[in-house]
């Protein structure tokens, strides 16, 4: 979830940062236009578990392939992510925003902050440790009865 402007939010990390991005154009071997794009920026999120505010570093890169018409897409190889251009203009900025917009986590969550713990009290505890995976391991119980056949 981006964060709206102008509710009150900490106005220093609602400043705008210019995404810093670099596109180098050249052609493969099949004579394909190719744009190899890296896209950085940190993005102001709210997360997600504490609601709070936070900055997302973000960091993508991509190889793309310029094509004029949508059934040129079948025939590129899928290493490629194909751009469509219309009348053999290309919108450099609509890329770059387009690579942002798919590295925006969908569920945002800041990493410096691990499990929540709400109380009946109304005060909210952070974990200052990351989260842990659960394993679940379904044939755990078996091991014991295993064991237990053998030594009989």
């Amino acid at each position: 979830m981006l964060a709206p402007a102008g509710d009150g939010l900490d106005e220093q990390l609602l400043a705008r940062d210019d995404a810093r991005f670099t596109a180098r154009f050249s052609y493969d071997e099949q004579g394909l236009v190719i744009i190899r794009l890296e896209v950085e920026v940190e993005l102001p999120l709210i997360c997600q578990r504490s609601l709070a505010l936070y900055r997302e570093k973000i960091a993508r890169r991509s190889i793309l392939v310029v094509i004029e018409d949508v059934a040129e897409e079948e025939s590129i190889p899928e290493s490629y992510e194909p751009v469509l251009v219309e009348e053999r203009r290309l919108a450099l900025q609509d890329i770059v925003e387009e690579e942002l917009l798919l590295a925006i986590p969908q569920v945002p969550k800041n990493p410096e902050i691990g499990e929540i713990e709400l109380s009946t009290d109304g005060e909210v505890r952070f974990s200052s440790e990351p989260e842990k995976e659960q394993s679940h391991r379904p044939f755990a119980g078996l091991a014991g009865l295993m064991k237990a056949d053998i030594e009989d």
